[in-house]
């Protein structure tokens, strides 16, 4: 049992010494408030991170979810302020953005068999454009309109948005471990060809985890809007980046067949603890920018060694 949650126990271990770390160096740190805030600030990544473990876990990559997550907050802002849409409506479009422009990743994908890293980085600049023709290039303020997700519990100080995003990498963390389609997504990523020999059809899986990466970039943007109180089409800039540090630190490999939600969430967590302690020790954001990308690479490092490692003693790295 200790085994099968190693990598959980050890970025548990990792972000507790970052938490003490920085309570030590700064009395302000452990505090309610800092606590909350760095919870309350997580959803939207969290959410795009979840989603590019999906994809990282089929053997592909999602470079296009930071202008996902701004283009779903440009149509629900759109919708509402230009058009007077009802908010229900306009939510539900929003995330219907996300899923479609995921369905046209997959499609270029599997139909034209075009790497991965090439069609979503093309749609990483389609998004963004059609984030600004779609707000004519200017923030839409919407006020409390999404404010129910940045409510908190009485006394807790923990927003709806956090909770939220908690029971969608719950469920996640089920369907990838539980489920006979998480089975599908390791098998694809770990040897699509052997897959494929055994009767799966890898085209169907990617299809699947590229329109998942879009719903859960879509909804990561609804939530920095509520947060925010204005859709921004320039929101989600290097947001990808983020999100596929978050993953690798987390454990899941860049070369497929390995991943998890929890993992992923706990990366999450050590970005945006390691952010949040170099802003109260006042670490210029040019250094914090320094600082976080060391870690990324880092952790980009550790898992090429592990794989090399693992290669070494015979086995297969999952």
């Amino acid at each position: 049992m200790i085994r099968r949650y190693a990598d959980f126990l050890f970025l548990a271990m990792l972000l507790a010494a970052l938490v003490g770390l920085f309570s030590v160096l700064n009395d302000h740190f452990w505090s309610a408030q800092t606590l909350n805030t760095v919870a309350n600030r997580i959803p939207s990544l969290a959410l795009v991170a979840l989603g590019m473990t999906f994809v990282l876990m089929a053997g592909a990559i999602d470079l296009s979810v930071g202008s996902l997550s701004a283009l779903s907050g440009a149509v629900f802002g759109s919708l509402v302020v230009d058009h007077g849409a009802p908010l229900p409506v306009a939510f539900a479009a929003a995330l219907l953005s996300g899923a479609a422009c995921g369905a046209f990743n997959g499609l270029l994908v599997n139909w034209l068999r075009m790497p991965s890293f090439i069609v979503t980085l093309g749609l990483l600049e389609g998004a963004r454009g059609l984030a600004y023709l779609t707000t004519g290039s200017q923030t839409k303020y919407l006020g409390e309109r999404l404010g129910f997700l940045q409510a908190t519990l009485p006394g807790a100080g923990i927003s709806v948005a956090f909770l939220l995003t908690v029971a969608l990498m719950l469920v996640a963390q089920g369907v990838v471990t539980r489920t006979v389609f998480g089975r599908h997504v390791v098998a694809v990523g770990t040897n699509e060809e052997a897959a494929r020999l055994a009767g799966l059809s890898p085209a169907r899986v990617r299809a699947i985890v590229f329109i998942l990466s879009g719903l859960f970039a879509a909804f990561g943007g609804l939530c920095h809007v509520s947060r925010l109180g204005a859709a921004d089409p320039n929101a989600g800039f290097g947001l990808e980046l983020s999100a596929i540090a978050a993953a690798v630190i987390g454990g899941t490999s860049l070369l497929g067949g390995r991943g998890s939600m929890l993992t992923t969430f706990v990366g999450v967590l050590i970005i945006a603890t390691l952010e949040a302690g170099l802003a109260h020790l006042g670490v210029s954001e040019p250094m914090k920018r320094v600082v976080t990308g060391l870690v990324i690479v880092g952790a980009v490092a550790a898992e090429a060694l592990r794989t090399r490692w693992m290669i070494r003693k015979g086995g297969q790295a999952h």
